[in-house]
């Protein structure tokens, strides 16, 4: 093998390991973000509705099916919280996530 093979088996392995990352990150996100709608929702299972929140984000490819959810459900639930809101919240809890990631927490 010559060196630029073994670079590009490198960046090949990083492009793997980031894509991992990244969907754990995502996926903590989502949990987060449900328990802090149920929060304020008031409901007594918070962890049944994060999982439905996690659970929602492999509808389609994107996080519109979770700002879809998790709005929808609030607003049902009489909880005034713009999409914007929630989508703010999605943003502060994947910098979150990826911390906590990286930190191992």
């Amino acid at each position: 093998m010559t060196t630029f093979d073994d670079r590009e088996q490198g960046f090949e392995r990083k492009f793997v390991l980031d894509q991992d990352l990244e969907f754990k990150a995502t996926a903590r996100r989502n949990r987060l973000l449900g328990e802090w709608a149920a929060g304020l929702m008031g409901l007594a299972t918070v962890e049944e509705y994060a999982r439905a929140v996690v659970k929602s984000d492999f509808e389609q490819p994107g996080d519109e099916d979770v700002l879809r959810k998790v709005s929808g459900d609030l607003k049902g639930a009489g909880v005034a919280v713009s999409e914007s809101e929630v989508r703010m919240k999605m943003d502060e809890l994947l910098a979150q996530a990826r911390e906590q990631i990286k930190t191992g927490v």
